[in-house]
This record gives structure tokens, C-alpha cells and sequence, in this order.
């Protein structure tokens, strides 16, 4: 609400939905078939001091504590470290273990969560242990829970038809033999769909042209460091 601070919003109807509203829609499925599926972020429900666990059992926070600390009132270092801290997978006590095939039996169906609150007080539960399994939406809403607690502005995106370009040239390539058959060779895919998240904040940075929705990716799909 203050109008100097980096996560500033000036519309009280966004506020109101970006950072107060407790329930929400995740949008998933494929293009043709379009499901809205209920989430309970609940955000003031007791979670701050998990929140700020988070911040503090990061590798970020163990490998240089006081710059870490010091650098927690810049949203786009909140936001980077958040999103690490979501998923298990860089052995850092993440909260949730990603998992897209294969049994689920022994834990918990990604497509059984219906909020974050659960999820979190789990993983408090569980000595910081990864919570079994997520995948994007899961993420997702956890992420925007966590950012919410800690007052910054965030909502989801879904997208349908979602292409994943693994070599970074900006295409989905498909190769064919002479005889006009597919080859299985190409590491990049498309989803049926995915889902992230985006924080308003400003990027002085960058420059005022940049600022506002940000995008952060919980989704474990590839290094954010190399």
C-alpha cells in the first residue's frame, strides 16, 4: 500500500486479489479442454514463520548468511530464492519432490492438493523434508502462497500448448527422415500446458519500463544457475 516501497500497487482492486485474496483458480488440462480447478493459497493462516524458514534453510542464506539477509528487502532476490526453495530438487530441504510419471502410490497424487496450507505445514511437519509430489500447478500455488505471506504481490499463469525450447534457440524443432518419418531426437517438448507465477514489483535494475509482473518459474525443470 505504501506508494514508495518496491511492491507497490496502486490499483486497490489488484490488491485486494493479489495479495489479500486467500482462494483462487488454476487453470490446467489442455487447449480443448479447459478445467478450473479451486486452490486455497492461505497466506494469513499461521505460515509466516515457515515462510521465513524457508528464507533461512536456502543455499543462498547458508552459503553467505549476511548477504543474504541484508539483500531481503529487494523483491527479485526474495522472489529468486522462493522459487528455489519450492521444489526439493537442489538437495536444499525444498518443500516439494516433482514427480510427472510412475506410481504415486505411496505418497500423495499431485492432482489431490487442493491448497498450500497443508503442503507447508507438512513439510514443518516432516523436519523440512520434500513433500511427495507436485508438479506445476502444485508449485505454482505454493509459490504464490509463500510470496503473498511475505507481501509481495503474486498470481498464476497457465498456458495451454506450452513449449519447452531445451537449447534455447527459440524454436521447437522436429526432425524427419528422407522418407518423411519422425525421429525421436529432439530434447525440446510441448505440454499440454504449464503453469508459473508472476510478482509485481519494480526493476530499478532494468529501468521503469520493466517494471511490474514479473516472471518466476517454480517447476523444476532445469538449473536457474547454469
Amino acid at each position: 500500500w505504501f506508494s514508495g516501497d518496491d511492491v507497490f500497487i496502486a490499483n486497490e482492486n489488484e490488491r485486494q486479489e493479489y495479495v489479500l485474496n486467500e482462494n483462487g483458480i488454476i487453470f490446467v488440462g489442455n487447449a480443448r479442454y479447459i478445467e478450473a480447478r479451486a486452490w486455497y493459497y492461505g497466506q494469513f493462516q499461521d505460515l509466516l514463520n515457515i515462510c521465513l524458514t524457508m528464507l533461512d534453510l536456502s543455499l543462498y542464506y547458508r552459503q553467505d548468511p549476511a548477504m543474504d539477509v541484508s539483500r531481503r528487502g529487494d523483491p527479485k532476490y526474495v522472489g529468486r530464492v522462493i522459487s528455489s526453495m519450492i521444489n526439493g530438487n537442489d538437495n536444499d530441504n525444498g518443500v516439494l519432490l516433482g514427480k510427472w510419471q510412475g506410481s504415486f502410490h505411496s505418497h500423495e497424487n499431485p492432482s489431490r492438493w487442493d491448497g498450500s496450507v497443508i503442503i507447508l505445514k507438512k513439510w514443518r511437519q516432516d523436519n523440512y523434508r520434500p513433500v511427495q509430489y507436485g508438479q506445476c500447478w502444485v508449485f505454482a500455488g505454493v509459490m504464490c502462497t509463500v510470496l503473498r505471506c511475505l507481501g509481495i504481490p503474486t498470481r498464476l499463469v497457465s498456458n495451454f500448448n506450452s513449449a519447452h525450447d531445451v537449447d534455447r534457440n527459440l524454436s521447437i524443432d522436429k526432425y524427419y527422415d528422407s522418407s518423411g518419418r519422425s525421429l525421436n531426437i529432439s530434447k525440446d517438448s510441448t505440454w499440454d500446458y504449464h503453469v508459473w507465477n508472476e510478482s509485481w514489483f519494480i526493476r530499478p535494475d532494468l529501468g521503469k519500463s520493466y517494471n511490474g509482473w514479473q516472471v518466476l518459474d517454480a517447476t523444476p525443470q532445469e538449473q536457474s544457475k547454469g
